[in-house]
């Protein structure tokens, strides 16, 4: 173990000395790769680069301590990277069809798809905006996770057992939902919070009647963590003022059963360019202020199992007056514009930034509830009370421009991505976390530049109750000049930052592209916290409902095909390499239900089952049963074939469909 230690500092001093950097009169150690100097001084690496190389490079057969899930922005899914090599493990297909994984074409993702219908008809697209991981106690749990599809206001659970999502529901009453999908600190409940204010309900107003028609709602659903699934009759909504309600955070820790979201557009702007008003652009940021939303999440609670809730479209719904009349809804001012209302790993406080204000202002719990109490309070247009500002401000801490999300570490560290300063801001928490570190509370310690125009940003467990350090990633929605040209439409950029460099100050490690959607945030997990399948627990598993299929055929011999009037049911069986029947012969005009059992129980002994001519493509993994259901309309001769490669015979893989005129 000393020679490799020894080796080791042998080779990097060599490449730094190379580089330009400090060097010692160390030899070479016998068998060392010598050329590596001259490769780094052939590329032009400097010292910082090769550290960054040796800080990020993960060793074949090696695996990174930690998995940042991201949303996937238009493409619909959630992107599953390892840090800090950041490499893509999986696209986790969600509200889009994911062909790879055969969801929506035929199996049981197609089940889980019609879950978001909206008004009876698909929608197989969706806008992914929130990751959110479940908790316990404030922490990852790693068991679920949860996202929003802003586009069309819907909520999907992803059981990371297998990675794969379980449950699509729409919300009945929203028609956005940005500030989705945020978790209670042990998930009772997944928030989901609204964006653009509309009639409640899907119904109709003109935009004259805004001020009286139109409203936000903020959705509390439960989440039956033994089933896996969000109930909607255990769930509900609060109706709020049609100011655009924002991003949100749970309180925990002496916040707890509090529930935070920030807003825009008090000034009930509805644009009309075109019709010569302000654009929405300059009629939302008149005030000088908007409202941090203060929610009593614990009494609303309370209420709706009072059934004092109302329906609407089969929702129970807690109307304005009521939440103001119960206690449950507060207001205070925040800097004009926010886009972020951050809990800080204890609770204490509030962290709000405003992407007009060059400040992050830091609000007390404490104080807000000291301002509840005494009372008093003034009340907004719609009869909201709202606490004055300087009755629970901690602190403002002057950041940069465009200040907008921020997350922690574990030394008592803040971090906030400044859009317009295309940097990350490090800054000093105070209060009971001046302990952890040496500079003074709320002061700015550090602002690092990233390419370009960050908007998210996260960190290593950095919004959960104990944050890990270690890392953060600034998710910018530029890169120009960081990667080769691949036409007008440009990738995003993840850069990683190392948080924990030496002298503590932060530096880029690396630039990451993603190519296939706009990311909006993430969420960043220890890797041994994740409990999924090698392969599913049994053979005959049914993955949409997580238990076994009791039809499913895993017999050889019992597979076949049996016909029972207009109605043909296939029991197949599927391990390397063929498939059991091979042929299958139907009437045009069958009704086929088509069950495949996989009976490897290899790890990564994967098949697909692609039925051409029919939309059908299946990934079929270890001990998995898919079923598929669908007139046969097509006459003639059809192949079915595996697409995952799985063998030395895979191309013999293959069987016949024949559909007789």
């Amino acid at each position: 173990m000393k020679l490799k230690i020894v080796s080791i500092i042998v080779v990097l001093t060599t490449l730094l000395a190379a580089c330009g950097g400090p060097s010692t009169s160390a030899p070479v150690a016998s068998g060392l790769p010598v050329d590596a100097a001259a490769i780094a001084k052939d590329r032009g690496l400097t010292p910082d680069d090769v550290a960054a190389a040796l800080k990020t490079y993960m060793p074949s057969g090696k695996t990174d301590p930690y998995i940042m899930f991201a949303s996937g922005g238009q493409s619909g899914q959630v992107l599953v990277i390892a840090m800090p090599s950041m490499r893509i493990l999986k696209v986790i297909g969600v509200f889009t069809p994911e062909p790879w994984q055969g969801y929506g074409f035929g199996g049981s993702g197609n089940k889980v798809l019609e879950g978001g219908k909206v008004n009876g008809k698909e929608v197989l697209w969706g806008d992914t905006h929130h990751p959110n991981l479940s908790e316990t106690k404030g922490d990852y749990d790693g068991e679920f996770l949860f996202i929003n599809d802003k586009a069309n206001a819907r909520v999907a659970v992803i059981d990371l057992r297998d990675f794969s999502t379980k449950q699509i529901i729409k919300n009945p009453n929203a028609i956005n939902d940005h500030g989705g999908a945020f978790v209670t600190p042990n998930t009772e409940y997944v928030i989901e919070g609204p964006q653009y204010a509309a009639p409640i309900g899907w119904e109709y107003a003109p935009l004259d009647q805004y001020k009286e028609k139109y409203r936000g709602l903020i959705t509390f659903w439960k989440f039956d963590r033994l089933k896996g699934r969000i109930d909607p009759d255990q769930s509900f909504q609060i109706e709020l003022p049609p100011y655009w309600q924002d991003l949100c955070d749970a309180g925990k820790g002496p916040s707890d059963g509090w529930f935070f979201c920030n807003s825009f557009n008090t000034e009930l702007a509805t644009g009309g360019i075109e019709l010569g008003n302000p654009p929405f652009e300059a009629g939302t940021t008149k005030n000088d202020t908007d409202y941090l939303h203060i929610f009593n999440w614990k009494k609303a609670e309370e209420i709706f199992k009072a059934g004092k809730g109302k329906k609407i479209n089969g929702m129970a719904v807690i109307d304005l007056e009521t939440a103001i009349k119960e206690n449950i809804l507060y207001f205070a001012p925040e800097p004009k514009s926010p886009h972020g209302s951050d809990v800080t790993p204890g609770g204490e406080f509030i962290v709000v930034g405003g992407k007009l204000d060059p400040h992050v202002t830091i609000y007390s719990f404490e104080k807000i509830q000291a301002a509840i109490k005494a009372g008093n309070l003034n009340k907004d247009a719609y009869g909201v009370p709202v606490i004055p500002l300087d009755k629970v401000m901690e602190a403002q801490v002057e950041l940069g421009l465009g200040p907008l999300h921020t997350v922690f570490d574990d030394k008592g560290y803040a971090y906030t991505s400044l859009f317009l300063d295309s940097a990350v801001a490090r800054w000093s928490l105070g209060g009971p976390y001046e302990k952890k570190h040496p500079e003074p509370g709320w002061k700015l310690v550090q602002k690092l530049p990233v390419q370009y125009n960050i908007g998210h940003i996260t960190a290593a467990e950095g919004d959960t109750a104990s944050p890990d350090g270690q890392f953060v990633v600034a998710l910018n929605k530029w890169s120009i000049d960081r990667f080769a040209n691949v036409g007008p439409l440009l990738p995003q950029n993840f850069q990683l930052v190392d948080i924990n460099n030496t002298g503590d100050k932060m530096k880029v490690l690396y630039d990451m592209p993603i190519g296939m959607a706009e990311p909006h945030y993430a969420q960043i997990i220890k890797a041994d916290k994740l409990k999924p399948f090698e392969v599913y627990p049994k053979v005959g598993w049914d993955a949409e409902k997580m238990a076994v299929d009791p039809n499913a055929v895993t017999d050889p011999k019992l597979a076949g095909v049996k016909r029972d009037g207009k109605n043909v049911t296939v029991n197949m069986v599927v391990v390397r390499s063929h498939f059991t029947p091979e042929r299958v012969e139907v009437q045009k005009g069958d009704h086929v239900v088509w069950r495949l059992t996989s009976i490897e129980q290899q790890r990564d002994a994967t098949h697909g089952f692609a039925l051409s001519g029919y939309n059908i493509n299946l990934s079929i993994e270890p001990g998995k049963t898919e079923v598929i259901e669908f007139d046969a309309n097509q006459a003639g001769t059809f192949t079915y074939y595996c697409t995952e490669f799985c063998s030395a015979l895979h191309l013999e893989m293959i069987g016949y469909f024949l559909v007789k005129p």
